[in-house]
């Protein structure tokens, strides 16, 4: 009989391919990551990993062993949500959000939530999308609210199931008033950092109207963006959920054609049912329709 959480750590491994960064996602050691596995190697009665380099990699059996664990996670998950609706909040479910809907939505979907459902407890981490997608396969969350822009669809994870909350415009951003993007070919630009889905479609905007925006700061945080541009020293590009119903502190621009990100929520596939879960879904899908538009 093999143990759950050892096949975790198996699931873990085969997820992010070392055994520190194992390690690091569940606070053990990477000795005991080592010992545990060692162990469901032994119980396995074949061999699980071997030396590549200085790290390890899975072989065929560890292979096979770590897609058995995959499913028996989901399948534990199922029951665990089947339980649930015997006895609600039992578990709490574990958000990661990216930073514009920690500000307009999760304020508002945990009011709604503690009038429709008090005994649900919520844990928010503002987490990238990106990574956040990652962490949900991985167990780190339970849901992730994410966005995806057009043209620019986010890998289809296997085992997560999402659901569309609603359409986010995108617009231009700038201290005085422009006559639109192509005017602004000579201006410094503020943008999300290299990698982001919202910095490889801003570049995309700029370059489908004839120039290479010179991109001097590289910010993380949208509200130091709007702190920028608001002084006059960049333009930008932002979401309209930022102001979360206040007055914009910039001038805004329509963007060439309107375009609109998606908000999205995602979650596996074997917690969909789950009654917290569901929930917590359907108040953050009221959260955003009764949101203030500008």
């Amino acid at each position: 009989m093999f143990e759950l959480r050892r096949l975790r750590l198996l699931h873990e491994l085969a997820l992010r391919g070392t055994l520190a960064a194992v390690a690091e996602a569940l606070s053990f050691s990477p000795s005991t990551i080592s010992q545990q596995l060692a162990q469901l190697e032994r119980d396995a009665g074949v061999p699980l990993l071997a030396p590549d380099g200085r790290r390890v990699r899975l072989t065929e059996h560890g292979a096979a062993l770590a897609a058995y664990a995959a499913r028996a996670l989901a399948e534990d998950e199922k029951i665990r949500a089947e339980l649930e609706s015997l006895r609600p909040g039992w578990a709490p479910v574990r958000v990661a959000v990216l930073q514009t809907a920690a500000r307009a939505l999760v304020p508002a979907a945990l009011t709604l939530l503690s009038a429709r459902a008090p005994d649900v407890r919520v844990e928010v981490a503002e987490v990238p999308p990106e990574d956040g997608l990652f962490e949900l396969s991985a167990r780190g969350f339970d849901l992730v609210i994410a966005e995806q822009y057009p043209g620019h669809t986010r890998e289809h994870r296997s085992g997560l199931a999402r659901e569309i909350v609603g359409s986010d415009p995108v617009r231009l951003a700038s201290r005085d008033a422009v006559p639109g993007l192509a005017a602004l070919r000579d201006r410094p630009w503020v943008m999300e950092p290299r990698g982001t889905a919202a910095r490889e479609w801003a570049m995309q905007q700029c370059r489908a109207v004839g120039f290479e925006p010179d991109v001097r700061f590289e910010l993380a945080d949208l509200t130091a963006h709007v702190q920028l541009i608001a002084a006059g020293h960049a333009v930008g590009m932002l979401p309209d959920l930022l102001w979360a119903g206040q007055p914009p502190a910039v001038h805004l621009t329509d963007l060439p054609g309107s375009p609109v990100r998606e908000i999205f929520t995602a979650v596996r596939r074997s917690e969909a049912e789950r009654p917290s879960i569901r929930r917590v879904r359907e108040a953050l899908a009221d959260a955003f329709a009764s949101r203030p538009v500008l």
